[in-house]
C-alpha cells in the first residue's frame, strides 16, 4: 500500500496485513477515562481506530475486545480523528483468529 502526497509517495512499510472490521470497542485513555472508539482495522500487533480524543505518540491505551479481553497498546500516530496503536504484547494467533471470527460474524 502506498500513500500519495502531491508529487511525493510514501510507502506503507508494515509487514503484516490488517483485517478490516467495524467494531465499537470500550477503550480507556492514559487518564483512565472512557473513550468513544471505533476499530477500523486490526492485526495481532495493533489496530487503527477512529476516536474523538487526541493523543500524543507514546500514550498508553486500554481497549476491550471480544475473545482477547482487555489489551493494552501504545499510540504510534494520531491524525484527524484516527489513531494507530501497537499492542503490548501482541495478541497470540489462536486468540486473534477467534477474535476475527467473532468480529466478522457480528457476535462481538
Amino acid at each position: 500500500m502506498s500513500f500519495s502526497f502531491g508529487n511525493a509517495a510514501m510507502a506503507d512499510d508494515r509487514q503484516e496485513m490488517r483485517d478490516d472490521v467495524h467494531y465499537r470497542a470500550r477503550a480507556f485513555g492514559p487518564d483512565a477515562r472512557p473513550l468513544t472508539f471505533l476499530v477500523v482495522n486490526i492485526s495481532p500487533h495493533g489496530l487503527m481506530a477512529r476516536c474523538d480524543a487526541t493523543f500524543e505518540v507514546g500514550d498508553r491505551l486500554r481497549i476491550v475486545l471480544p475473545i482477547a479481553g482487555s489489551v493494552t497498546g501504545e499510540v504510534r500516530w494520531c491524525l484527524g480523528g484516527r489513531l494507530g496503536c501497537q499492542f503490548d504484547p501482541a495478541i497470540d494467533l489462536a486468540t486473534y483468529y477467534e477474535l476475527i471470527a467473532a468480529l466478522l460474524k457480528g457476535k462481538a
